[in-house]
């Protein structure tokens, strides 16, 4: 357990401390981005600037300020702080938290904010524990989370604090927190220089973290006042990788490593994500053409790839990088050695080209809806044959347009799940059509 009695900033700005900590902001005005929580009049700002007291539930990614939100609310009302780890604390140790709190509200009257660093890793009996205390407001609960509270939190809990979702910091953020430690007295102070291409790859590096930005920038500026490139990597034994993410190396690694998923060489297109992820690429700009190829290229020889491709888009949104880098190289295996054809997409460009060719006739009266007062008397939905009604499922009627009879867009290949539907595809046409001898399986 960590005890914060104010100020805790004089910790945080003894020479010794961590850049990181030495530069922690001390007022909401020098946080850098989560705008939306730092706005005039947001519930953030009320609670900083009033003495209501009021749980939250912090929820972002590594480095984009939580802990330091969390000195701020009590900082800034002067409240008592004490700081959990739930990797290591326990329900003797929340107990233990709530019988001081008690003990400061009656004397000398001081309301204590209790933060819970990644709270996810409590159980749910050690987040009932807290139930009570928050409930009663004996406890000013602030919990960070690096993952979905929702899924992480019980629910009694989320409900009686409020949700506040932070933001990964963005390159001009972490541009702005590198401009301060670097020209801060409580940083560096002006005593270090950073080259132009030593900044690009400690923003790259940085993914969104300040405290990485900080740490990194801490090291090399530990072994020279110049930091050049090479310095930089040197200091966080990180190389470089030579990819700006607007210019023509994005666009080249992108093509290279769709085309060797295309062409099945896992290693390869393992090789192109890893330097993506390295240079910082957004992992939602990966999984989503993950999507489009798994159609593109794979589409029905290989079903699943979509669902693979989908669940790794939504697994980068659920809990971010550095984990979902495990997701996206799991759909990348899954679309690199899948079967591949390009059936899907010729097949729907085929039947857009007729389309803009003018070949788009009139709906088969039997197929037009017949959910209103006068359709049957317009002669809409009359003989039509519900297909699951039939012995086989499937019934003989014409369901394009009179100019589209007989006109075949999708053509299976050869290739894993297709082989089969090459096969069956024609039976089940042909009994459409009314030209089958019997009907497919």
């Amino acid at each position: 357990m960590t005890l914060f009695d104010p100020p805790a900033e004089v910790v945080r700005e003894t020479a010794n401390a961590p850049l990181a900590a030495r530069m922690r902001p001390r007022t909401l005005d020098e946080v850098v981005g989560q705008e939306h929580l730092r706005s005039a009049g947001s519930p953030l700002r009320r609670l900083v600037e009033g003495e209501e007291p009021m749980s939250l539930i912090l929820f972002g990614p590594p480095g984009s300020g939580k802990t330091t939100l969390a000195q701020i609310v009590s900082n800034a009302t002067n409240r008592r702080f004490v700081q959990l780890s739930a990797l290591n604390a326990g329900v003797k140790d929340v107990r233990a938290v709530i019988d001081d709190a008690r003990r400061e509200l009656t004397y000398p009257g001081r309301q204590t904010v209790l933060f819970i660093d990644e709270i996810h890793r409590f159980s749910k009996t050690q987040q009932d524990s807290l139930l009570g205390a928050v409930e009663t407001r004996t406890i000013t609960l602030v919990a960070a989370t690096t993952e979905n509270p929702f899924f992480s939190i019980v629910s009694p809990l989320l409900s009686r604090s409020l949700l506040l979702t932070l933001q990964p910091l963005s390159d001009d953020d972490i541009n702005e927190v590198i401009d301060r430690a670097l020209r801060d007295e409580r940083g560096l102070g002006g005593a270090v220089t950073l080259d132009d291409d030593a900044r690009a790859h400690l923003i790259r590096m940085a993914a969104g973290d300040a405290r990485r930005a900080l740490n990194a920038l801490e090291a090399a500026a530990g072994t020279s006042d110049t930091v050049d490139l090479a310095t930089l990597e040197k200091a966080v034994d990180t190389a470089a990788v030579h990819y700006d993410r607007d210019g023509d190396q994005h666009y080249d690694v992108i093509s290279a490593f769709i085309k060797s998923i295309r062409g099945s060489d896992v290693d390869a297109a393992l090789h192109y994500l890893a330097r993506m992820i390295e240079a910082g690429e957004d992992p939602r700009f990966i999984a989503r053409r993950l999507v489009i190829h798994a159609s593109e290229d794979i589409g029905m020889a290989d079903p699943t790839a979509l669902l693979a491709a989908t669940a790794a888009a939504q697994a980068v949104q659920l809990i971010g990088l550095p984990e979902a880098r495990i997701n996206l190289a799991q759909a990348t295996i899954h679309l690199a050695t899948a079967p591949k054809s390009n059936a899907v997409v010729q097949a729907i460009n085929e039947a857009q080209a007729d389309v803009r060719d003018g070949l788009a006739g009139a709906v088969p009266p039997h197929l037009r809806d017949g959910h209103y007062p006068g359709a049957a008397r317009l002669g809409h939905a009359q003989r039509y044959v519900y297909p699951p009604d039939t012995v086989d499922g499937i019934a003989e009627q014409q369901y394009p347009p009179d100019e589209l009879v007989g006109r075949d867009y999708y053509r299976p290949g050869g290739h894993g799940a297709e082989r089969a539907l090459a096969e069956r595809l024609p039976r089940l046409r042909a009994a459409i059509r009314g030209t089958a001898a019997s009907p497919p399986d």
